[in-house]
């Protein structure tokens, strides 16, 4: 869903300009190359779940990518709050502060651009680990190419992930958890399932994936709803991108 166009949306991102990197100018492969394990949310709302796993593990770097501008500008507005560099704003919910949650987050940093393929941003074997949380369904069977579990698009991930890197998915959608559990299978032995539920934060049983959470995560934990989980590991990589 597209979001309306923040109030002066170009100023307050240039105000930001500390957080964000983009690939023409170079600053993204500096960043990724800069050193220490490589984790990428694509995807990454209002941020919450990539500040707090920067915040968390200070020797890795956290990039976080996100297509819209008004989207991605919230949550380098938020990092910026945890970092001590700026006061929370009065319009940001008292439940989406973060403020147990304090860090300098030279680790972290926002791309705003949609993926569409990931040698366009990386290297192979660049990465440690891809996080995709509470992607767009796309629900018309007409628009399966276009969710991001897409077998083409889950082969891309790994084809940057380091042999033994990671995928840790997140949604609520039981139609596309569904799915990406089919699309994970036709891969083969590419990707392999680690762990696998369909109520993460059920009381029966505990993931280390429960521990940090999207502000839409929490929301529906809230609520009742129960959350769909899969982490698979890169087991065999092809020797080439088909």
């Amino acid at each position: 869903m597209r979001q309306r166009k923040a109030k002066d949306l170009d100023k307050r991102l240039a105000q930001c300009s500390g957080y964000m990197v983009n690939v023409e100018d170079g600053s993204l492969q500096a960043f990724c190359e800069s050193g220490g394990n490589l984790y990428v949310e694509i995807g990454c709302g209002k941020g919450q779940f990539i500040i707090t796993k920067a915040a968390a593990d200070p020797d890795s770097q956290f990039l976080a990518i996100e297509g819209q501008e008004t989207v991605i500008l919230r949550a380098a507005e938020k990092a910026m709050c945890v970092a001590g560099e700026t006061d929370w704003p009065e319009n940001v919910p008292g439940e989406e502060r973060m403020e147990g949650v304090s860090a300098a987050l030279n680790n972290l940093k926002f791309v705003n651009c949609f993926v569409e393929h990931m040698e366009d941003l990386f290297h192979a074997n660049q990465l440690s680990g891809i996080y995709l949380n509470f992607s767009d369904p796309w629900p018309k069977a007409r628009h399966a190419k276009r969710r991001l579990t897409y077998r083409d698009r889950l082969a891309d991930y790994a084809w940057a992930l380091k042999p033994g890197g990671f995928i840790e998915i997140k949604t609520d959608n039981d139609d596309l958890f569904a799915f990406t559990m089919e699309e994970i299978a036709e891969l083969g032995t590419l990707l392999r399932a680690e762990e696998v539920t369909t109520d993460l934060h059920g009381a029966q049983h505990h993931y280390a994936a429960s521990a940090i959470t999207t502000e839409y995560e929490d929301k529906f934990v809230a609520k009742g709803k129960t959350i769909n989980y899969v982490r698979v590991v890169v087991d065999k990589k092809s020797e080439e991108k088909e």
